[in-house]
């Protein structure tokens, strides 16, 4: 136990999304930095927002919401978000009906989402005035359109389904947003369990510039990142024009942006009630 412990304080233990959206990051990270003090675990948002909150892991790119909720316990990584100032291409609504036919609805939402359920429900409930259900679900796309229900997906799962479902109405939650409020969204922050700060100062220093280049020469390489993505889910040119509409940057607009989330989620009762 005690190698353990000191083995675990010798490094930082790092959440990984293992989205395409985040592909050019991580890459870049690993490739470019001395990373041997570093352990990166694989998470879907959901996961990683419970494990950074246990205290299981030191630092990652968490939901939004999981920062609005907690930040007490956080440290935000400045600079850093992925975002986006219009269509993001993988927050998608697919239903069989126009998104102003939902009233009454029974909505699913992806179960490794938080941020974008919030999301969506705020969309219906701010932009289309709707009062909808909504539950967390695993189910494939096709039993949900088997019986005429909405569906909430993101990340890579999304951006498959949206090539497999061509006849369906999709709807970008990043477009909407942006359309109803004339800011970006801000679907994911980099943030780290305030002990780690303390405990880890050296090695989260550390990260912290690794971090700042990562970002910087993974926007200059996109090419040549995408090269090396290890799926053909999309083709060279969809990826990097998908990495293009995402902001990683974390910069006033955004912060404009998140600061209207918080108080619509505040209006709703979302915050309280998903914490």
């Amino acid at each position: 136990m005690k190698t353990n412990t000191v083995a675990v304080k010798n490094r930082l233990l790092i959440g990984e999304i293992p989205y395409a959206n985040l592909f050019p990051i991580f890459y870049t990270l690993k490739k470019e930095s001395d990373i041997s003090a570093y352990e990166f675990i694989e998470g879907v948002p959901s996961e990683l927002n419970k494990k950074i909150y246990e205290g299981l892991i030191d630092v990652s790119p968490s939901s939004s919401i999981e920062y609005l909720r907690h930040s007490d316990r956080y440290e935000l990584i400045e600079n850093h978000s992925i975002s986006s100032n219009g269509p993001v291409k993988s927050i998608l609504l697919f239903s069989k009906n126009p998104i102003e036919k939902l009233e009454g609805h029974t909505v699913l939402t992806s179960s490794q989402s938080e941020t974008s359920v919030a999301l969506v429900h705020i969309v219906l409930k701010k932009f289309y005035s709707l009062t909808c259900n909504f539950k967390s679900s695993n189910k494939p796309l096709k039993d949900a359109v088997s019986t005429d229900t909405p569906y909430l997906l993101i990340g890579d799962e999304a951006l498959r389904e949206a090539i497999q479902w061509p006849d369906l109405y999709i709807y970008d939650m990043g477009e909407l947003w942006h359309k109803h409020t004339g800011l970006p969204f801000t679907f994911a922050l980099w943030i780290a369990r305030k002990g780690c700060c303390t405990e880890k100062i050296g090695l989260y220093a550390q990260f912290i510039d690794d971090l700042n280049r990562a970002k910087i020469s993974a926007l200059e390489s996109l090419d040549r990142i995408a090269a090396a993505y290890p799926s053909d889910m999309l083709s060279k040119e969809a990826l990097i024009s998908y990495w293009k509409g995402i902001s990683f940057d974390f910069k006033d607009e955004q912060k404009r942006g998140l600061d209207l989330f918080r108080t619509y989620a505040e209006e709703i009762g979302l915050i309280q009630t998903f914490s």
